[in-house]
């Protein structure tokens, strides 16, 4: 069984599937439904997002629900990602930014420079000691009292996304690449209690495909 999926690796597979990722809506749409009306985005400043894909998510919170002041910085290893999200952003100027990551921390920011550090369908790619990394790196990029805001794959709770899930995580155990790295995570579990105030958490499942919707705040 191969179960690492290295940066090489996902800055391989989402450079091939470029903007055929949008197509993943049929199962990621609802919980970001959940995500946008649980993330108090209306009063955030400073929005990071990582892992931005194609710049779907940016483009709906800059049009819909970001204030017109609200900047937003995207993050992403594929190059191909970066283009397709930093062309959609464009209209949107000096308020939106994509940058390059090669997949490690730190990130290229500074701490306490985000009120929201956004990451969706991302921290499930990692393995253990990489989320804990990301996580840490979340805590150091958020100011006080801001609020990391995420979706991930996660366990289904009941039938039939109970099973189709354990399917899914086999397929992940036999080869990750089968299923872009995805695994199902417990993104709740790995926020350090006295580090994160949970504020939200709820799961979403659609086409028995389940996600995890968690808000933190940074204490």
């Amino acid at each position: 069984m191969r179960t690492e999926f290295s940066p090489a690796d996902a800055r391989r597979f989402y450079d091939r599937m470029g903007a055929r990722q949008d197509a993943q809506g049929f199962y990621e749409d609802a919980a970001l439904d959940l995500l946008i009306a649980n993330g108090r985005f209306g009063s955030a400043r400073s929005v990071v997002e990582l892992g931005c894909g194609t710049g779907k998510l940016a483009l709906r919170l800059l049009r819909e629900v970001l204030p017109p002041n609200a900047e937003y910085t995207g993050i992403d290893l594929s190059p191909v990602m970066q283009r397709l999200a930093a062309g959609r952003l464009a209209a949107f100027g000096p308020r939106a930014h994509v940058l390059p990551t090669a997949g490690g921390v730190p990130l290229p920011l500074a701490s306490g420079s985000a009120d929201r550090f956004v990451a969706t369908y991302v921290f499930d790619l990692l393995p253990p000691a990489a989320l804990r990394n990301a996580v840490g790196e979340a805590f150091r990029v958020l100011e006080p009292a801001g609020l990391l805001c995420s979706v991930s794959i996660t366990h289904g709770r009941r039938f039939p996304s109970s099973l189709l899930m354990k399917l899914w995580e086999s397929v992940w155990r036999a080869n990750p690449r089968l299923v872009g790295g995805c695994r199902p995570i417990e993104l709740s579990a790995a926020l350090e209690g006295e580090r994160w105030e949970s504020l939200h958490r709820e799961t979403a499942a659609s086409w028995g495909i389940s996600s995890e919707i968690v808000i933190a705040r940074r204490r």
